[in-house]
């Protein structure tokens, strides 16, 4: 069995799902298990959905128009009859967001983020689903939640493993192709949970774990995995070979091709992943398995931006020990604060984080009860793995950083606001 996995660049507008049917007619499509994302950038249009639910109602059917008309405009490009059964199928998940408006009685954020946010995968499916079988392919479409099931943790869920496998197991002798969600699950009260951002290539790996399957295969807008974001970095290269180690690096660091939990089941069974290009699926792309580290041996860019570098001390200036760092430490994972970055010094501790709840201003209204904090925000942390003297000299010289740290394979920069490169 084979997993394929689309993201939402490929599946952006009916060409990308016209394409999609391409790419099944190239390579197959028995035994294989298909986890599609949301539809462009339809998780940030039902955040926005969201944000408006909680917090300023009187935009919410503004927020719900576009995501409507985005999904109908798809729908009306790839299907001739407006009674086909699709228009229906859409129809009762809006329906069904309407019905949660009015019966919801929780207004806890992450909550009511995963029950909203996880319409987009439902609906992509849906559409994608009913094209392939319009056009030949004959599927089964599954609801992901009867098979993931996780922990109550909304927005972050942690994988029941043991009910997953036995779940997923249901699926090890179908031939027909399957087409399912990614990025969600469901916990023990059947409520809908989500497994983290860009959590569809998770999705994939555990489903390859569970069914113990001969490959994944992740289909993105780009050749495969590079050595840097091209949006950002000119002359990029592609990387034809990455070991599991090096793409757990990575990811960690924050590369975006791949997500960071997805590596570690795959690792576990030494199941090959495949990165590659929705326009070229015959191309090799990169693949990530056993073997060398990195194939060009070449330095390795990574940037997150949206940081904040905070340097915190004691009100005394005495010297900064193991329970100070503890206590800070329990802070941060109380507010759910994400550590990119760590560094010390006798009276200081520095700590590069993101914000991704919004909780960092009551963080800092409890640390400093015992603590001084000074901040920067908007920073920019940038890792180089395989760095040499030249990438250091450049960054330094084009920049104010705030932070540098060194390792033998890493260097990484805090800078402030904007990253300068002259190449």
């Amino acid at each position: 069995m084979k997993i394929y996995k689309f993201g939402g660049a490929s599946i952006k507008n009916a060409t990308g799902v016209k394409n999609l049917l391409q790419v099944l007619q190239t390579m197959s499509h028995t035994n294989v298990i298909l986890v599609v994302s949301a539809m462009g950038k339809m998780t940030n249009a039902f955040e926005d959905v969201v944000n408006a639910y909680l917090y300023n109602t009187k935009i919410l059917a503004t927020k719900i128009d576009i995501v409507r008309t985005y999904h109908y405009t798809i729908l009306n490009d790839l299907f001739k009859n407006e009674s086909h059964q699709v228009y229906t199928e859409i129809n009762q998940l809006f329906l069904l967001l309407s019905g949660f408006f009015i019966q919801n009685k929780n207004k806890e954020y992450n909550y009511v983020y995963d029950q909203i946010v996880s319409l987009a995968e439902q609906m992509a499916t849906k559409i994608i689903s009913a094209y392939l079988l319009e056009n030949g392919i004959d599927n089964h479409w599954i609801d992901i939640r009867d098979y993931i099931k996780t922990n109550s943790d909304y927005r972050e869920a942690k994988v029941d493993w043991t009910a997953t496998e036995k779940n997923i197991k249901a699926l090890e002798n179908t031939k027909k192709l399957q087409i399912t969600q990614g990025f969600i699950g469901s916990d023990s009260n059947n409520n809908t949970t989500t497994l983290g951002r860009e959590g569809s290539d998770y999705t994939a790996a555990i489903f390859a774990y569970c069914l113990n399957a001969n490959s994944v295969s992740i289909f993105k807008d780009v050749a495969g995995v590079l050595n840097a974001d091209p949006n950002t970095f000119k002359n990029t290269v592609l990387l034809s070979q990455i070991s599991y180690r090096e793409a757990i690096e990575m990811a960690f660091y924050g590369a975006s091709v791949i997500h960071p939990k997805t590596l570690q089941p795959l690792q576990r069974k030494e199941i090959p992943l495949y990165v590659k290009s929705f326009n070229a699926p015959k191309e090799n792309g990169t693949t990530v398995g056993k073997g060398v580290d990195l194939k060009p041996k070449v330095p390795c860019y990574i940037v997150k931006k949206e940081q904040i570098l905070i340097s915190i001390a004691t009100r005394d200036f005495s010297f900064m020990m193991e329970d100070n760092i503890s206590e800070i430490f329990d802070l941060l994972h109380q507010f759910k604060l994400n550590v990119n970055l760590i560094q010390n010094t006798a009276i200081s501790f520095s700590v590069c984080l993101e914000d991704k709840y919004g909780n960092f201003n009551t963080f800092l209204k409890a640390l400093k009860i015992t603590y001084k904090g000074l901040y920067n925000t908007k920073a920019i942390l940038l890792t180089i793995r395989h760095f040499n003297k030249k990438d250091i000299t450049q960054i330094e010289n084009n920049n104010k950083v705030l932070l540098k740290q060194t390792s033998r394979e890493t260097v990484q920069f805090v800078l402030e606001k904007k990253l300068n490169l002259k190449q």
